[in-house]
């Protein structure tokens, strides 16, 4: 008699059960680092025309590129495609550039430019080798057919990208 007497007592009490959700967190800095080593400028050579050309009076920009470890990231850069900045515009720009490697500092990186893909206004480029990469980007905006640009000032943005694979 005693034995179910304690068991109906415990039957009696409610379990109750108390959780916590702990969290963990994790900061992951990038192992890509986009740097502007040389701002661009348009040169003006002819009334139509805007170039990063040195023979047109131009800069064209150069941006490193600071891998810390090799295989994990790729680089897309893109010349531009229109103006940030310009005065009022009535007629068709048509733009052209590219990219390429101007310097590296390892030279298994020698490949790269035999390696990119483009597309669009994009370079792609497999950073498969730790260092630093150097891209240079020219860009050209021919205004109309025979028509001068209205004086001003004109501001376009290369996009430099490091993504994670």
């Amino acid at each position: 008699m005693f034995k179910q007497i304690a068991i109906s007592a415990f039957a009696l009490i409610p379990l109750s059960v108390v959780a916590e959700d702990v969290p963990i967190v994790g900061y992951v800095e990038s192992k890509c680092l986009i740097t502007t080593e040389t701002e661009g400028v348009y040169g003006n050579s002819t009334p139509s025309e805007l170039s990063t050309d040195a023979a047109d009076g131009g800069v064209e920009p150069i941006v490193r590129y600071d891998v810390i470890q090799a295989d994990y990231y790729k680089a897309l850069v893109s010349h531009p495609v229109s103006f940030s900045q310009s005065p009022s515009l009535s007629d068709v720009v048509t733009w052209t550039g590219s990219t390429t490697v101007s310097e590296v500092s390892d030279t298994g990186m020698s490949g790269y430019d035999t390696n990119k893909v483009t597309y669009n206004n994009t370079t792609e480029y497999e950073l498969s080798v730790a260092g630093s990469t150097w891209f240079k980007v020219s860009s050209e905006a021919d205004y109309g057919y025979n028509k001068a640009f209205p004086p001003g000032t004109y501001t376009s943005i290369v996009q430099a990208e490091c993504i994670a694979q």
